[in-house]
């Protein structure tokens, strides 16, 4: 009895102390920001294609490495918080929040020296995504090459 009421308190305290957000507002701001980072995207891909001449391959390698580059800038100027904090998942999601979470970790470790802080933190965050998505790509890579092996592709 008494630890349903400790529950039912805690409830009571979270519901409380939560903030109160509206879903639908927040999934406008997302689709928002991430159309604009998108748009900001295909901008670079057209320039570079028509422009500049370049395949579209080259084009999309250039537009991942501008849109990364501008995010460690807005990021290291203290300017990318604020569109995450307005854009939610629509800032986090794209590759521009890979970006910015390896420039907020080492900016937030670079008071701890080049090596033991910037060079041993940097991937804090990243780290992860990192390693989880060259193991899947290795193991997808693999059973490619098994099925081509066996006739399959």
């Amino acid at each position: 009895m008494e630890k349903q009421q400790k529950i039912q308190e805690y409830q009571e305290y979270v519901k409380q102390n939560s903030p109160k957000t509206n879903l639908p507002l927040q999934m406008a701001k997302a689709f928002v920001i991430g159309g604009v980072i998108c748009c900001v995207g295909q901008f670079i891909v057209n320039v570079a294609t028509n422009r500049f001449g370049l395949d579209k391959e080259t084009s999309a390698a250039w537009c991942s490495m501008i849109l990364i580059l501008m995010s460690a800038l807005l990021t290291g100027f203290n300017l990318y918080g604020g569109i995450v904090k307005w854009g939610g998942a629509g800032a986090l999601v794209p590759i521009t929040g890979f970006a910015n979470s390896v420039v907020s970790s080492a900016i937030e470790y670079k008071t701890e020296g080049q090596v033991f802080g910037v060079g041993c933190k940097i991937f804090t965050i990243a780290g992860p995504v990192i390693l989880y998505g060259i193991f899947t790509s290795w193991c997808l890579g693999l059973l490619y090459w098994i099925a081509k092996a066996m006739g399959m592709m």
